[in-house]
Parts: C-alpha cells; sequence; structure tokens
C-alpha cells in the first residue's frame, strides 16, 4: 500500500465526493507520538482493503489543509489522527495510541 500525500485544498473535496472508503492520517513531522502511531500503523495496514484511498497529510508544512479537514469532516483537530471517510462522512475518528489498521479494517469490514 502507498500514501497519497495531501497538498492541496482541493484534495479535501475529491476525498469527500469519493464513493467508498477513503483514510486520512494527519501526521506531525515534529512529534516523536506522531511518528511512532504513523510507524504502527503502517506495519499493520496490509489488514485494509486495497481498495482503500490512504491519504497522508504532513500538517506542519499544511496547517491550513488540516483545519480544513477538520471542519469539513466536523472533527476536532488532533495529532497524530486518522480519519476513516465513507461517501463523504466520517465514520472513525481516532488519535494517539487509539489510532490502529486492524480497527479501520473491522470498520470497513462490517
Amino acid at each position: 500500500m502507498e500514501w497519497k500525500k495531501i497538498t492541496d485544498l482541493n484534495q479535501i473535496s475529491e476525498i469527500k465526493e469519493a464513493e467508498g472508503y477513503s483514510l486520512i492520517f494527519k501526521h506531525s513531522t515534529r512529534c516523536s507520538v506522531s511518528m511512532m502511531a504513523k510507524r504502527r500503523f503502517e506495519m499493520d495496514w496490509e489488514s485494509i482493503p486495497p481498495e482503500t484511498n490512504l491519504y497522508f497529510l504532513d500538517l506542519i508544512s499544511y496547517r491550513a489543509i488540516s483545519a480544513q479537514i477538520a471542519e469539513t469532516f466536523s472533527v476536532h483537530h488532533e495529532s497524530p489522527q486518522i480519519l476513516l471517510i465513507k461517501n463523504g462522512n466520517c465514520v472513525l475518528d481516532a488519535s494517539h495510541s487509539d489510532i490502529s489498521a486492524e480497527e479501520v479494517a473491522e470498520v470497513i469490514s462490517n
């Protein structure tokens, strides 16, 4: 699996309008907790169905995009944070040690 980097505000609209599941990983490149959460997530991400779009946001470089994601999907900003989007709605929001590829896979399978 591979991350698609979010670098443009227009990508948020594309994610919201996409059918099926998309996952956004909001990552602080300056935070060791965020680095560990990302590493742990990537170790287990093979459990996520391959048709799931995986998006990565460097929120240090793209703060405005991070704020827009929080507003668009009606979630409180946190870092690190994952948002699982299905047909334009956030169906799972997790941060810090609650970030789990297995939980994402479970939500998708139900």
